[in-house]
């Protein structure tokens, strides 16, 4: 089974765990480490002869033209992370399809095939947010992979959210991240902090568990989990240890992961999926008010 590697492209202060401590006005006071950082992710991908999908934010892509060109005439998909990285609950309609209009312009100037695909900053597409999914059709986006089927962190999530592929309103197909189902309970399978936390082996034997039970894992990651040399921001002790937790042993651990598995990127997957007859029922909470 061929697994999905995804790149949520962003620059180190970007972060959500940052707004409160580095406003966006002084985004471009900061030393821009993005591209050293996806550098060595392409290396990667190269020599292991994987192709990803980068949910790129708009402000990076403004800044660094050249990088997205990169990546993208290396064959990688080009999907949009928005703008200006604000969560979904930090905004509203008419500021969100500004936003989303802003990323897209840049991004669709950049990319020679199309970007229909979303990832909403932080997995912030929620109960709370469904207002964004008549918008991100009107831009022509017809994926998403935005809803974390998990209800246990205190920032995103759906806890019942199905975790096959589901049509949300308006015609746009969810690819929901990846979990599996423990003892009841489900346990997010997807990479970021959790692939930084998580002994190897455990993803590992989590990402075949997701696969046995007949689904590519969705694996994400931000270039800056691989810079263990970025600035130090003086977050709660909780939040600085999810943070910088093993960020020098992220890439060892990735290309050990890129061998493992089969990898490709998730536009080709939506496809398919959204050729699947649609015989499941929408959820009742996916219709946007």
């Amino acid at each position: 089974m061929r697994n999905l590697l995804s790149i949520d492209l962003e620059d180190w202060f970007c972060v959500s765990n940052f707004d409160e401590l580095i406003p966006r006005a002084a985004w471009d006071a900061c030393e821009s480490r993005v591209e050293r950082s996806t550098e060595k992710l392409l290396e990667l991908f190269e020599r292991r002869g994987v192709v990803a999908t980068f949910f790129v934010l708009g402000w990076v892509a403004e800044r660094a033209p050249d990088l997205i060109r990169t990546l993208a005439n290396a064959g990688h998909e080009v999907a949009c992370h928005g703008y200006g990285h604000n969560r979904l609950g930090q905004l509203d309609p008419a500021s969100f399809d500004a936003d989303l209009g802003r990323a897209l312009a840049i991004l669709r100037e950049l990319s020679p095939a199309p970007v229909v695909g979303y990832r909403a900053p932080s997995f912030s597409l929620t109960r709370e947010t469904l207002w964004a999914i008549p918008v991100l059709r009107r831009h022509q986006i017809t994926w998403d992979s935005s809803i974390f089927p998990f209800g246990a962190h205190p920032e995103y999530g759906i806890a019942d959210a199905p975790v096959d592929p589901f049509w949300l309103d308006e015609g746009l197909l969810e690819l929901p991240m990846s979990v599996v189902e423990l003892g009841g309970r489900r346990m997010p399978c997807t990479g970021g902090g959790y692939f930084r936390l998580y002994p190897y082996a455990l993803s590992q034997a989590l990402i075949q568990r997701c696969n046995a039970a007949g689904r590519p894992a969705i694996f994400y990651a931000h270039p800056w989990e691989f810079d263990p040399d970025q600035p130090r921001m003086p977050l709660p002790a909780v939040k600085r240890f999810r943070h910088y937790n093993n960020l020098g042993a992220t890439l060892e651990r990735l290309d050990r992961l890129l061998g493992a598995f089969e990898w490709g990127p998730m536009g080709a997957w939506a496809d398919s999926a959204a050729r699947q007859p649609k015989t499941a029922a929408r959820p009742s909470w996916a219709h946007a008010g």
